[in-house]
């Protein structure tokens, strides 16, 4: 059985080419264009990895997405890969290692991203 990758990513553009990359590489993809929604999917069951973005309606709202996944239970062990051009628009630069106490994600990705860096991703948070 494929394992399910939710996409929550407020660009519809952003959502059709990561579903076409990780669907060749093999996974299940279902997507959601805000946090509530991406929420909802996810505590809904069958999310073994959840690609993040951070600046949707809010610019924070990423954040607060993972950091309410990992603080339920239920989904606490999903993991998180947060995919954003924060870093470009902001200037600051984050790390999944050194940032974890307000972004609870397990990788950090650079829009835009590699197609085989983002398979690769994926795959290595889910070993």
């Amino acid at each position: 059985m494929p394992k399910r990758v939710i996409i929550i990513d407020d660009d519809p553009d952003v959502i059709e080419a990561t579903r076409v990359v990780l669907q060749q590489a093999g996974f299940e993809v279902r997507a959601a264009q805000s946090g509530r929604e991406g929420l909802a999917l996810v505590k809904q069951g069958g999310a073994d990895c959840v690609l993040l973005d951070v600046m949707m309606t809010r610019d924070t709202e990423g954040f607060h997405v993972a950091q309410d996944l990992k603080g339920d239970p239920k989904t606490a062990g999903i993991p998180i890969v947060m995919m954003t051009s924060v870093s470009k628009k902001t200037g600051f630069e984050f790390s999944a290692e050194t940032d974890k106490d307000f972004m609870p994600v397990d990788a950090f990705l650079e829009k835009p991203v590699d197609p085989k860096q983002l398979v690769a991703t994926i795959q290595g948070v889910l070993k």
